[in-house]
């Protein structure tokens, strides 16, 4: 058989590095795409560390042309992983409706761009689409309005979207992590600066930053938030919905009684089959 291909967003760092390196060890040929490839050090370097390979390439989300010379250059893939996003700390009163709009535009937005522009090539692959969401996917969460509205959209999205793109052999999965040990909190600019600013919200902005300390403190690791990723890749069936750890998985159980999905897929799937 053929080396199966992947597209991985978001690779620079955290999840989306450690999951291109878990998929080339298990002999993925894996395009890994960042905004800058300038800093695709620490990826090849974990990449050479366990002895493999992977292919860079360059890909802004959030720029259709990127997205476009991006897959052009493919001949097949199997699998999509959507991995890139960006955090974001603020409340509505304090900030402008602009800045919730970039927040769309990286983590729900950018997602479809690369998504819309993958499909043709997974139609003819029987491939799947693995969504990297969150937790606050699931569970609004304080301080993080902008944030979690994206990830709501991404999972009602897909949700919405995995019936109709299993009609043509497509699956689609999401998955979400807890706190996860990466850059990816210390990358979410402007904390001082918003409690500096946060006026009658500093008690209840405190409270939520000693809160999040603390979760990070017990995070998991890249690479353990990766193993489920993976698993979806290479699984006969996929399941819709995925945690990747006990406590994510124990979070959004205050909100989801149908933990893998299965229950909506099989509803909604049944009105067109």
């Amino acid at each position: 058989m053929s080396v199966k291909t992947v597209l991985i967003t978001g690779t620079s760092t955290g999840i989306g590095l450690a999951t291109a390196v878990a998929a080339a060890r298990n002999g993925w040929h894996v395009v890994a795409t960042m905004r800058d490839t300038g800093k695709a050090g620490a990826l090849l370097a974990a990449a050479e560390a366990a002895g493999v390979t992977v292919e860079v390439k360059p890909l802004d989300v959030t720029d259709p042309a990127s997205v476009r010379d991006c897959l052009a250059g493919l001949d097949r893939l199997d699998a999509l992983v959507n991995n890139a996003g960006a955090g974001h700390l603020g409340t509505l009163e304090q900030e402008e409706v602009d800045d919730v709009r970039a927040v769309m535009e990286v983590n729900f937005f950018g997602v479809l761009h690369v998504t819309k522009a993958a499909l043709p090539l997974l139609r003819a692959a029987k491939g799947r689409v693995v969504t990297v969401t969150s937790v606050g996917g699931v569970v609004g969460q304080p301080f993080n309005e902008a944030y979690c509205a994206a990830k709501f959209a991404v999972e009602g999205f897909m949700e919405s979207l995995a019936p109709v793109a299993a009609t043509v052999g497509v699956a689609v999965s999401v998955v979400e992590p807890g706190a996860v040990g990466s850059a990816f909190v210390s990358n979410v600019g402007g904390r001082d600066t918003v409690l500096d600013a946060a006026g009658p919200y500093t008690p209840a902005l405190t409270s939520y930053l000693a809160r999040t300390r603390d979760a990070f403190a017990a995070a998991q690791t890249p690479q353990d938030a990766a193993a489920p990723i993976v698993g979806l890749l290479e699984a006969e069936r996929p399941a819709f919905r995925v945690q990747t750890s006990d406590a994510a998985r124990a979070f959004t159980a205050t909100k989801l009684s149908d933990g893998d999905g299965s229950a909506v897929q099989t509803m909604t799937g049944a009105w067109i089959a």
